[in-house]
């Protein structure tokens, strides 16, 4: 369920992508900046028609298009820190369903908040940010009780590819649905989708073994003395100081931010280059966006199993997979990324080294994207929400850097966009090498745990 909760939460946070093509009338944009735009790729003569004969179009440049794909990270910063607060005390079921429910239910009003204005759907993706902000911390705080130490990369890894392949679904169909019933219809069935998982969430997920009415007595058992007192809610107080002077912490927080950059980069931007410099027709474009989340959907999900074999075989220690995994999943794609930039008009090249950075790129979900249950499992809610709050801050300003970067839709453009998220990534990769850890810190020791050290 968790999955295929992510799955649909990416697919809402993308469909924009794909149908701002389809939204945006691209020949009044090119007409009233003319002087400014720079078409260096050759149009193919078959490309087909954009747009939906039947769909309305807006006349938003490419700095409003960077503006209304950033919106939904500046409320997606408020509720990060709350929501994995709230879901370390209480339980973390109530928040993901309630947040997918609420971004689905808003998502259906995507249509109108357009007609209204651009500035009316800025406010409504914000709005959507905001109801999904709580997810990945319930999420973190979910597996903090239902997750055993050596299963916990497989679980996690497996539970959060289901935004890659959400995205991976999503463009493809969001293509499909704009061509053959107008760009609102994609909104419609986004957001019914979020609805009808909603139902199935709040019906069969408990918050931790202990109130599941289904599971076994032997594995509840297995799961509660695998996880010891780590898995007990945490009180009203939590070491937040400690937290934001932990060197360990800031390890996590810089490198997710790096690699945020990147990739929320492709999330948003992606389609956009396959139309106004590639040059691919809607369904070209949006299925080839999707093929570099098919690629890390695949890696991510195999370097879960890989990491926890190598934990489980005692090949190597916590630390050392975390950084592994960390300096694969973002040190390399920065390597691919810096290519991109020079494959100018070749569609081939670009796509096929973006689904090789992709790739590699999954293979940090097994390191830094859930160091935070190894540093502080008990509190490893609330310390992804105020990771992935500093990590949201490059899912507010790639798109709006992008923008600024492509503004005359040149090869030079997009060249800079690509570069900077490679050096970006890189640098991330070579800081969690340096600072990172895989070892609990004293201020995440229950008393339990604190007093047993002493003993021993």
């Amino acid at each position: 369920m968790m999955f295929f909760g992510f799955a649909v939460v990416y697919g809402l946070r993308v469909n924009l992508s794909v149908a701002m093509v389809a939204m945006v009338n691209g020949t009044n944009d090119q007409s009233s900046s003319n002087s400014n735009i720079s078409i260096e790729c050759p149009v193919p003569t078959h490309t087909l028609d954009n747009n939906s004969q039947s769909s309305e179009q807006y006349s938003w440049d490419s700095k409003t298009q960077g503006m209304l794909l950033g919106a939904f990270f500046f409320g997606y910063l408020f509720t990060q820190i709350p929501g994995g607060y709230l879901s370390g005390r209480f339980g973390g079921s109530l928040f993901l369903g309630g947040g997918v429910l609420g971004t689905s239910v808003l998502t259906l009003l995507t249509p109108l908040s357009a007609q209204l204005g651009a500035k009316w759907l800025f406010a409504l993706r914000a709005l959507e940010g905001f109801g999904e902000g709580v997810t990945l911390p319930a999420m973190m705080a979910m597996w903090a009780r239902w997750a055993p130490p050596l299963e916990r990369a497989r679980l996690m890894t497996f539970s959060g590819a289901g935004s890659s392949f959400g995205a991976f679904v999503a463009l493809p169909l969001t293509g499909f649905i704009c061509r053959s019933l107008g760009w609102p219809a994609v909104f419609y069935s986004c957001g019914g989708a979020g609805c009808l998982w909603a139902v199935f969430w709040f019906i069969l997920v408990s918050d931790e073994p202990r109130t599941h009415p289904r599971i076994s007595d032997r594995e509840k058992h297995y799961i509660i003395n695998s996880i010891g007192s780590q898995g007990m809610p945490h009180g009203w107080s939590v070491p937040v100081l400690s937290m934001l002077f932990s060197v360990p912490v800031w390890a996590i927080i810089i490198p997710q931010m790096c690699g945020n950059w990147s990739y929320y980069t492709l999330l948003t931007s992606l389609p956009t280059y396959m139309d106004t410099v590639l040059h691919f027709d809607l369904q070209q474009n949006s299925f080839l966006s999707a093929l570099p989340y098919l690629a890390d959907w695949l890696f991510s999900v195999g370097s879960g199993v890989l990491a926890d074999n190598l934990l489980e075989r005692e090949l190597l220690s916590v630390t050392a997979v975390r950084k592994i995994f960390t300096f694969i999943g973002l040190f390399l794609p920065a390597v691919f990324l810096l290519a991109v930039g020079f494959t100018g008009c070749s569609g081939v090249l670009a796509v096929t080294f973006l689904t090789f950075s992709s790739a590699l790129e999954g293979f940090s979900a097994a390191g830094v994207y859930i160091n935070q249950i190894d540093i502080a499992p008990r509190y490893a809610g609330t310390l992804l929400g105020i990771t992935n709050t500093f990590g949201m801050i490059s899912g507010v300003l790639a798109p709006i850097v992008v923008g600024y970067l492509t503004r005359d839709h040149s090869v030079t453009g997009w060249r800079h966009v690509f570069w900077l998220s490679a050096g970006v990534s890189a640098f991330g990769a070579i800081f969690y090498v340096i600072f990172g850890t895989g070892k609990i810190q004293s201020w995440a020791r229950t008393d339990e745990e604190s007093d047993t050290d002493i003993h021993n």
